[in-house]
């Protein structure tokens, strides 16, 4: 992962093309970190996408005017690769002085480019400003357990912090249904060590999570380095080895950087998940 990352723009000094270039998308194979966390790349425990926001797209009509949109990306869980997030932005940056005549074409380039990329369909949708101003903000769901007390001293990712509940159980075969968001997530880039602020969202239904040691294990991301999708997978593993779930979902919503947020979403249900959007965001 090292030498991929190296041969990557992240960390260095980067021109800025403002010429149409795909060649300028890296990716980033997934492989590797879920061989870590102990997944079967063929043959995956959970459904899912990771959900892009793309707030500075701009390219030139055919008269020279310049056209702005917000762009939605949408790559599934099983493609081979993601996309690292630097080059993206490159790559969106070049279309800036390209002109191109309709937002279909441009919507369809960039779906064709970074589905070569991901080494599988990726769905783009292109919205006016005025579009996305109607979009209200998600309010972050279920219960929030940003002030349970606790005694936070672990910076470094310790899935050892996950105990098991001592809140009383359901009745229904000791079965909990709940849902439970932080907003104190954040890590680190792997290469850069920029930091990565996020809302993490756990939806289970089985044995009961307990809030206060779920809250440290989060707050031991804090100076963790790993991409945002990798970290949402790593905490529904991690979940899994420590309770015993019939149904388990995990999303976060990370804060933008560089014009994009990234918000990977995994579920052992086949569900399809709602493209949400935090105030944060």
């Amino acid at each position: 992962m090292s030498d991929v990352l190296h041969a990557s723009p992240l960390g260095k000094i980067s021109g800025y093309k403002s010429v149409y270039d795909p060649s300028l998308l890296f990716a980033i194979e997934r492989q590797d970190k879920r061989k870590e966390l102990g997944i079967d790349p063929d043959h995956l425990p959970f459904y899912g996408r990771d959900l892009w926001y793309g707030y500075e797209l701009s390219w030139l009509n055919l008269s020279g005017k310049p056209v702005v949109r917000v762009a939605r990306f949408e790559l599934p869980c099983s493609s081979p690769c993601l996309i690292e997030s630097k080059s993206f932005k490159l790559y969106l940056n070049s279309f800036n002085q390209s002109r191109f005549a309709s937002a279909e074409e441009v919507a369809g380039r960039i779906a064709r480019d970074l589905s070569a990329v991901a080494k599988a369909p990726v769905a783009v949708r292109l919205y006016t400003i005025n579009e996305f101003e109607s979009r209200a903000f998600d309010p972050a769901p279920g219960t929030n357990i940003d002030e349970a007390d606790v005694i936070v001293d672990c910076y470094q990712y310790d899935p050892t912090l996950l105990a098991r509940s001592t809140m009383r159980e359901a009745a229904d075969n000791g079965l909990v249904s709940e849902t439970l968001h932080t907003h104190l997530l954040k890590s680190n880039c792997p290469v850069t060590g920029q930091p990565d602020w996020g809302t993490l969202v756990v939806s289970y239904r089985g044995e009961q999570v307990d809030h206060a040691s779920l809250l440290k294990y989060v707050c031991s991301f804090r100076d963790h380095q790993e991409f945002h999708e990798q970290c949402v997978e790593r905490v529904l593993v991690d979940l899994q080895k420590h309770y015993r779930f019939a149904e388990l979902t995990v999303y976060a919503q990370y804060l933008r950087r560089g014009g994009l947020d990234i918000n990977p979403w995994r579920s052992t249900l086949d569900i399809q998940p709602g493209a949400l959007r935090f105030i944060r965001q």
